[in-house]
């Protein structure tokens, strides 16, 4: 996992950890955001040695029978420390411990040492030899040996020395805040490691990572395409004066179950600045990105949008304002309904350090003002790298402000109404660790996890990783229809406007166009709904069906579908396929409503137009019978034009009951495709 950052090592971190925020933040401006940057710049660290031995020098009891040679040999070691000459310290102690084993500070440079090190678990060895050495230890110390154990999902141990540190310090408050969280994970941390959630990672592989870092991918809802983040060093190009390395995107296209070698996506999206924290639409048409260290931005990190026609991508161009602004806006996700785009920033108004907003694109390259996710999500703390699953309703996001197993961790929550959030869960052990957990991607079919990690038995640095995720942390599933739409007669591909909407709240789940060289499309189907799709094209009527796909995980079969639009030429027959009545029964059901609307809305920009009305049925029943509920169907769609204001001599009605049938009877499903209504052009 992610190297742990140092700013929360101890107490003397604390003035620390404050100046990393701002340097990582502000400074270095790094398109990752401060969570990774942290994690690289140890030389910040070597502060603790000044304030350490401060401390630890004075007021410490020490056994009588040290020996000159040992103190001499102590202080000889903490003053190579503080000159940051490391490997000399360590020879001092050396000889010292080869002397003697009970000098309790010469225990706690050793811990020093191995804290710079970046190696808790050495550390806290070296600071519990320290505390067993000393007569009467300080209570700080009690503190920083619970924080290095922390690191190592010691918490056991770690919970008995916060413990402890608050009944030998009951009336300092410098740290209570730290020490009050560290017990909090101490105890989540005891229980989660308690009941494991499955988590099996495995290495994308040779295609996809590299000795560079690989981290922040971003998936087509079809899983075909992955879009990722490369850090590698920076060369003569690089643009950033103050920046070691440079971020590009890469992307590689999925074959035969195999992802293929990656390919560096070319400009105009990719510059000699940096690009990263990327999320594309779930029909791959837009990029969402963030740019950062450039001299013509609105702040040090904005947000980006592309759009891809055919096989390239148009100019990237900034959101503005009032999206972007002088702060950080990074790490943009977008929603299926293919307007709403979470991202985080620290902009002010929102409730901690990195807030997680929302806004929405009202046209495209417009966008509406940010809202904040309120305190449900967001903390005090960091609340950072929001992902929004193609259901529309389920965030996953990184945050240290939320009870769980040591700085940042993986949470998610589910959307409960326009604005408001359930309580957010920690996706639990081993998924989340002491480390940093910086982000996650979820497929649309709420299976498989994606998520970057330096674990070892990688390619080098941080790698992107794979596995299955456990059913109890899946988002509702959801499958795609994908396909071309044309113009019926000419088979030429055309430019359209898909919508998804779910019938039951009339809620806009997707929004997206097909490709206008292309014709090609994909949009997301959720499972447990009564969905419609709408293809809008201004020339041509439109095109509907419903889907309604049972809940379930298991795996989900897209719908593979190309859709022909034809002419409004007289004869030309369109079935109305979200038009519903009760069995037997012929009173419209409210989901027919939004299906009619639409009817009214192209009858009224099509004023020449004359339509009539069939109704159709199955086989079941009598011919009689189902020729009456037919014709009786249809004059129910027929009165609720006229309520609706289209004049009633442009209107015709009749029941046609089993005598046209589209399908065979033998099924259910081509018995459910002949109960239908349509429309056909009487005149025009």
């Amino acid at each position: 996992m992610l190297k742990k950052k140092r700013c929360k090592d101890n107490i003397f971190f604390v003035c620390i950890n404050r100046y990393m925020y701002f340097f990582c933040t502000f400074a270095k401006k790094n398109v990752t955001s401060y969570l990774i940057s942290v994690m690289r710049h140890r030389f910040i660290y070597l502060l603790l040695t000044v304030f350490a031995f401060m401390i630890f020098n004075h007021g410490v009891a020490q056994p009588p029978a040290l020996s000159k040679k040992v103190l001499d040999l102590g202080a000889k070691a903490r003053k190579s420390l503080e000159a940051k000459k490391f490997q000399e310290a360590e020879k001092y102690l050396q000889r010292l411990f080869a002397i003697d084993t009970t000098y309790g500070e010469a225990h706690v440079i050793q811990g020093d040492l191995y804290n710079i090190s970046l190696q808790p678990v050495l550390a806290a060895q070296s600071y519990n030899k320290a505390i067993a050495c000393m007569y009467r230890p300080k209570p700080i110390l009690f503190f920083i040996t619970a924080c290095e154990e922390l690191k190592c999902a010691r918490y056991d141990s770690a919970l008995s020395h916060f413990q402890t540190y608050i009944q030998l310090a009951p009336n300092d408050y410098s740290v209570r805040g730290e020490v009050e969280d560290g017990i909090a994970t101490c105890r989540f941390g005891i229980e989660a490691m308690k009941h494991p959630v499955i988590f099996n990672p495995v290495n994308l592989g040779a295609n996809i990572n590299s000795e560079w870092d690989e981290y922040l991918a971003a998936l087509t809802a079809d899983e075909q395409e992955l879009i990722f983040t490369v850090r590698r060093p920076r060369d003569e190009e690089t643009i950033c004066p103050f920046c070691q390395t440079e971020e590009d995107f890469y992307s590689s296209v999925k074959k035969n179950q195999e992802w293929q070698p990656r390919q560096f996506i070319p400009a105009p999206i990719n510059s000699h600045y940096n690009e990263g924290a990327q999320t594309i639409s779930p029909d791959g048409r837009y990029l969402f990105y963030t740019l950062c260290n450039t001299d013509f931005g609105y702040g040090s990190c904005d947000l980006y949008w592309a759009k891809r026609i055919g096989n390239r991508w148009s100019r990237p161009r900034n959101f503005g304002e009032p999206v972007n602004s002088k702060y950080w806006e990074s790490q943009p996700s977008i929603a299926p309904d293919g307007k709403t785009i979470y991202f985080a920033s620290n902009r002010p108004g929102g409730y901690g350090g990195i807030d997680l907003w929302k806004t929405e694109m009202l046209d495209e390259g417009k966008f509406s003002p940010p809202i904040n996710l309120g305190p449900m999500i967001n903390t005090k703390k960091d609340d950072a790298a929001p992902f929004i699953h193609a259901d529309g309703q389920t965030l996953y996001f990184a945050s240290d402000g939320h009870p769980g197993m040591g700085n940042k961790d993986i949470f998610y929550a589910v959307r409960n109404g326009e604005n408001g959030w359930s309580k957010p869960v920690n996706m639990g052990y081993p998924i989340n660790t002491p480390n940093d957990e910086i982000n996650i991607l979820i497929n649309a079919a709420g299976t498989t996890a994606y998520y970057s990690s330096d674990k070892e038995g990688g390619y080098g640095g941080i790698d992107l990783y794979a596995f299955e995720l456990d059913e109890r942390l899946r988002p509702t599933p959801v499958t795609y229809i994908k396909g071309i739409i044309r113009d019926a007669d000419s088979h030429l591909p055309l430019p359209a406007h898909i919508s998804i909407i779910d019938l039951k709240d009339n809620q806009l789940l997707t929004s997206t166009f097909s490709d206008p060289e292309t014709g090609e499309f994909l949009a997301c189907l959720r499972t447990g709904d009564n969905l419609m799709l709408h293809v809008n094209h201004p020339r041509y009527p439109f095109y509907s069906e419903n889907f309604q796909i049972p809940s379930s995980y298991s795996q989900l079969n897209p719908f593979l579908k190309d859709i022909f639009l034809r002419a409004a030429d007289i004869g030309n027959v369109f079935v109305l396929r979200n038009i519903f009545f009760d069995f037997n029964e012929s009173k419209l059901k409210q989901e027919s409503y939004l299906e009619l609307d639409n009817l009214v809305t192209y009858l009224q920009h099509h004023q020449s137009l004359h339509i009539e009305i069939g109704g159709h049925t199955d086989n079941v029943g009598n011919d009689a019978y189902n020729l009456q509920l037919s014709q009786a169907r249809a004059k129910s769609v027929y009165d609720y034009l006229i309520s609706q204001g289209i004049v009633a001599n442009r209107l015709t009605y009749k029941g046609y009951g089993e005598s046209k049938p589209i399908e065979d009877n033998l099924t259910e499903e081509g018995r459910a495709t002949n109960r239908r209504t349509e429309f056909v052009i009487t005149e025009k």
